[in-house]
């Protein structure tokens, strides 16, 4: 039997469109509480949020973002940075050289606690009424992230989450059949082009709906994405950051 949490998490639409009305500090901190709650990889905690409802901040991060308007008329931003600086501190305190930093295993489990982070955050925020966005354009311009909320060596930002009272509800985007999702045992691969095909059809309708046509469908969408590295940035910008992936 679904419960009230449930029902909330199935419920969720992506919000681009915010009410001006401000967030109490009490509900802003409800929300930091809930996302520091989650799971992490040895409790090494190399996660921190940046909390942040500066007009001028924000409208900096939506230009960084590639233009995301949302960013800057949401009163409220959170980025969710994987933070290797703490730990690090840690190490110096015990006499050890700290090196997780330098290998792609930072980078899996920084991006890995980060989701947990974020997945708690959404939850928490639609539950008392607000709407959210996820924003992956603040890998667009991570040094200029970097710079502006100065981030130090050993972190680096991950993703970001607009957060506001919905000013008009937007449509629930559809989801690829469940079969596409859940592998019993092993990955089945038997079907899947058959409900890739199936979803297209769907999602061309979705997108007419919203009046966003020019999208044509999943597939399209989706590998004309992924036909090149869409945040070229992130690379060399990790790399400056100390995160290696070299071992």
């Amino acid at each position: 039997m679904m419960n009230k949490t449930i029902e909330i998490i199935k419920d969720h639409r992506s919000i681009r469109d915010y009410k001006s009305d401000q967030i109490d500090e009490s509900i802003i901190n409800e929300i930091i509480v809930a996302a520091q709650s989650m799971p992490n990889s040895i409790n090494g905690q190399q996660t921190s949020i940046i909390v942040v409802q500066d007009v001028q901040t924000k409208a900096a991060i939506a230009e960084y973002a590639g233009g995301q308007t949302w960013i800057d008329e949401a009163p409220l931003f959170l980025l969710f940075v994987t933070d290797f600086y703490k730990t690090n501190l840690a190490a110096k305190k015990n006499g050890l050289t700290q090196q997780i930093h330098e290998s792609v295993e930072s980078t899996v489990v920084g991006a890995v606690d980060v989701g947990l982070n974020m997945g708690a955050a959404i939850i928490a925020a639609e539950s008392l009424g607000l709407g959210i966005v996820p924003i992956g354009g603040i890998r667009n311009n991570p040094q200029g992230i970097i710079d502006l909320l100065n981030l130090p060596k050993m972190t680096f930002p991950v993703a970001g989450l607009a957060i506001g009272y919905p000013n008009s509800e937007s449509r629930k985007k559809p989801r690829l059949p469940i079969n596409t999702f859940r592998h019993d045992e092993k990955y089945q691969t038997e079907n899947l082009e058959k409900e890739i095909d199936n979803y297209d059809l769907l999602m061309e309708d979705y997108y007419k709906a919203i009046n966003r046509a020019q999208t044509i469908n999943w597939s399209t969408s989706t590998s004309n994405t992924y036909k090149q590295v869409y945040f070229p940035k992130v690379y060399p910008v990790m790399n400056k950051q100390g995160f290696n992936n070299d071992k």
